[in-house]
């Protein structure tokens, strides 16, 4: 007795620390779960995330399952960070690898088929080696340049020497050609001979690694056997005529011989499995090696080819130059952003006439897979953006097909400490949330400064709306309260009703706020709560939907506190959380709403 009256009661709390601006803050939800829903964003360092990985691992292992899987989440709710999700799963190799492998056929429904070769990949060749490969193909187009630059210049200087000297000196035009071509068959033979050196190589390293590592070979098995498992089912949809049961499997696992093939030996792994020497006798007394050459091949024939017909892949169409094939409306939204370019090239004509369709409403385009300040940041390359301007429109439309966001207004930070990517994301997340919302806050926005001001946002298209807010008065700091006492001040002047005040205010922000309270450990939603309170709106206090955009310690509330939400990401998918969705909010309620769909359900944990 004596000890429950002597505790105080706030050993659980949070700890407080101070923005780096000097404002109150959490450093912590005091649920590493929520921590790690909250905090972890596309810049997140990868030792910061499995560090809050592994908390939430021990505090509720498939809880933090079913985060990761919402990491990648390109459907649903899902935040679309293909590399955050890379990171964790070498995470989980390393500390539960039997969960990972027996969860392959859900990640590739979170993600795509291709993630799962991909992990494979990174496991034998380092988590850096994507931006290796980056770096090295840079600096060889960079060599390209550079040496077409110095040729020309060298061209021009040729062109001022004396040509009698030239011509005297000069060897015999078949002797230069023959020349040319002796050296052009020697750089060839040995290009051949260091690819196949390097294929060997790879080969090896795969063989060696299968071999030595238990796990790495129970993952690679099951890889190949979801692979298998899938692509058999197609083949019997495409007997069928089933069609449209047909997965991606075909898409995305790799061709034969292909670099990705090459690397993970995934083929001959597949394709024993498709066609299992069991269920087909013409393989038996097939010595090894001929049998996965017969195999490989009748994959390719039988599974890879056809499939990849019926699925219309932009692809298959393009790598023949079959550019008038294509079919325009069955482009992905990823491949339509990296394509578009080529498509006007060599197919120019006819993929004006779709964008115009699309436009009058006869044809369609999609936008689902693409995040919206991907969408903003492609206005500016060669099609001028019309392409952008379609996807976004798309993207709108589908998300209002979902529901509508009543009263709820967006407030956009974009002051210094969000300078780059995340700055870019505010700006396109506050004119989504804009454009979702119900009159009277349909096409405003709050700006962050020392005296924020409500924005009409004006414009006709996503070109002229994104110049009308980058125009906007913005001011530097992020005087959080500030906003909120702004509310209150037209609220009081106009004599609203409880019912009459903004509802929910989306917040995209970094969440370092600067110092505006007078009490030194206040954070910024105490001092909020504090002074609607006083205003005699205590009970009208908005909902706020805190939106993390940058990696920081920074926390605004604790895992407890009713009436706000945090979430965090690039991605739009959260957002339908929020339409037509009234009554209370938690962090917590809505971090486990995030992750209750049916597909969460096939999450398990091994190990």
């Amino acid at each position: 007795m004596v000890a429950n009256f002597n505790h105080d009661g706030h050993g659980n709390w949070p700890r407080k620390g101070y923005t780096e601006n000097n404002s109150a803050t959490f450093y912590s939800t005091g649920n590493p779960c929520l921590d790690f829903f909250f905090h972890v964003v596309p810049d997140t360092q990868p030792e910061s995330l499995t560090q809050r990985l592994e908390s939430a691992w021990a505090h509720d292992p498939l809880t933090a399952l079913k985060l990761v899987c919402n990491l990648r989440g390109v459907r649903g709710t899902g935040k679309s960070d293909k590399e955050g999700f890379h990171a964790v799963a070498r995470w989980l190799f390393k500390n539960h690898p039997r969960t990972l492998a027996c969860n392959v056929g859900a990640f590739a429904g979170f993600g795509y088929f291709k993630d799962l070769p991909e992990i494979l990949y990174r496991l034998l060749e380092g988590p850096d080696i994507r931006a290796r490969q980056k770096r090295e193909w840079q600096q060889r187009k960079g060599t390209k340049i550079g040496r077409r630059f110095r040729c020309h210049n060298k061209s021009r200087r040729k062109k001022g020497r004396n040509s009698s000297r030239a011509a005297t000196t000069s060897v015999p035009k078949e002797v230069r050609v023959a020349n040319s071509a002796a050296r052009d068959r020697e750089l060839k033979q040995k290009a051949s001979e260091m690819r196949n050196e390097k294929r060997i190589a790879m080969s090896m390293k795969l063989l060696e690694r299968y071999k030595r590592d238990g796990d790495f070979r129970f993952l690679h098995d099951a890889v190949s056997g979801h692979f298998a498992h899938c692509l058999t089912a197609d083949m019997e949809f495409l007997k069928s005529g089933e069609t449209n049961k047909i997965s991606l499997a075909a898409k995305w696992c790799p061709s034969l011989d292909s670099s990705f093939d090459l690397a993970t030996l995934l083929c001959e792994s597949i394709a024993k499995r498709v066609f299992p020497r069991d269920r087909f006798p013409e393989y038996e007394g097939l010595e090894e090696a001929h049998y996965a050459y017969r195999v490989r091949d009748r994959l390719r024939k039988d599974a890879l080819v056809p499939l990849r017909r019926v699925l219309e892949l932009p692809e298959v169409y393009m790598s023949a130059g079959r550019w008038g094939d294509v079919p325009y409306n069955r482009v992905p939204s990823v491949a339509m952003k990296l394509h578009k370019n080529k498509f006007m090239k060599h197919d120019g004509e006819r993929f004006q006439s779709y964008l115009a369709d699309v436009k009058s409403g006869k044809a369609t385009i999609a936008a689902g897979a693409l995040l919206p300040h991907e969408i903003v940041a492609s206005l500016n390359d060669p099609d001028g953006g019309e392409v952008a301007e379609l996807q976004w429109r798309r993207m709108v439309e589908d998300l209002s097909k979902e529901g509508k966001l009543e009263n709820c207004i967006a407030v956009c930070d974009v002051s210094g400490s969000m300078s780059g990517t995340p700055m870019e994301v505010s700006v396109a997340l506050g004119l989504l949330v804009s454009e979702l919302s119900q009159e009277p806050w349909r096409g405003k926005v709050i700006t962050f400064s020392e005296c924020p001001q409500l924005h009409a946002i004006r414009g006709d298209g996503l070109r002229s709306k994104t110049e009308f807010i980058r125009r906007m008065e913005w001011g530097m700091n992020t005087d959080f309260q500030r906003v909120f006492d702004r509310i209150l001040e037209v609220a009081t002047a106009g004599k609203l009703r409880a019912e009459e005040m903004v509802q929910k205010v989306f917040v995209f922000s970094d969440m370092e706020f600067d110092q505006a309270s007078s009490n030194p450990w206040e954070t910024d939603y105490e001092a909020i709560a504090r002074k609607f309170r006083e205003r005699g709106y205590g009970a009208a206090v908005p909902q706020i939907v805190f939106w993390n955009l940058r990696d920081s310690r920074s926390t605004p509330v604790g895992a407890k506190q009713a009436g706000v939400a945090l979430v965090s990401g690039f991605s739009k998918n959260l957002m339908k959380m929020f339409l037509d969705k009234a009554g209370d909010i938690s962090p917590v309620a809505v971090m486990e709403a995030a992750i209750s769909g049916e597909e969460y359900r096939e999450l398990v944990v091994v190990d």
